[in-house]
């Protein structure tokens, strides 16, 4: 089994929502579904079916982590900001747009475009990934692109 690449920043996430899930959300999950069983047949009663929904939503949930959590290896900020590295923030300039933006590279498990974390895996991380500041690279996709890589930073 592939490990998931994980910062130490995902890790404390992952870390606290385990404990957020376990120490908060399950119990209260189980006194709604005590609740709901007390009102009688258990057939027609949608507050139980609701309980039984977040039950089951906050178990798997624990179990994804839990196997996250046995299955990781933290990525090293090992960045020297000469080399594109996974868990190092790139700025790139779109060579057709000329316009700059700046992108983190982490695993799968904590990207996230809304924050322009992007995983080591797609597209743009792969294609400027073991690359220099000033060098234009160009990304596989449907319609391909060149990017120029202008600045790399240790996260």
């Amino acid at each position: 089994m592939e490990k998931f690449q994980l910062t130490k920043e995902g890790v404390n996430k992952l870390e606290a929502e385990y404990r957020h899930l376990l120490d908060v959300e399950r119990p209260a999950v189980t006194k709604e579904l005590v609740e709901a069983r007390a009102l009688g047949d258990l057939s027609e009663n949608a507050d139980y079916d609701a309980a039984r929904e977040a039950q089951a939503r906050v178990e798997a949930r624990i179990k994804e982590i839990e196997a996250i959590l046995n299955n990781y290896e933290l990525i090293k900020e090992k960045s020297s900001g000469k080399v594109v590295q996974v868990g190092a923030c790139v700025t790139l300039k779109l060579m057709d747009f000329d316009e700059t933006d700046t992108y983190e590279i982490v695993g799968a498990i904590e990207a996230n475009p809304l924050e322009n974390k992007i995983s080591n895996e797609s597209p743009l991380a792969k294609a400027v990934l073991g690359h220099k500041i000033g060098e234009v690279v160009e990304v596989d996709v449907a319609k391909p692109y060149k990017v120029e890589i202008v600045a790399i930073e240790k996260k």
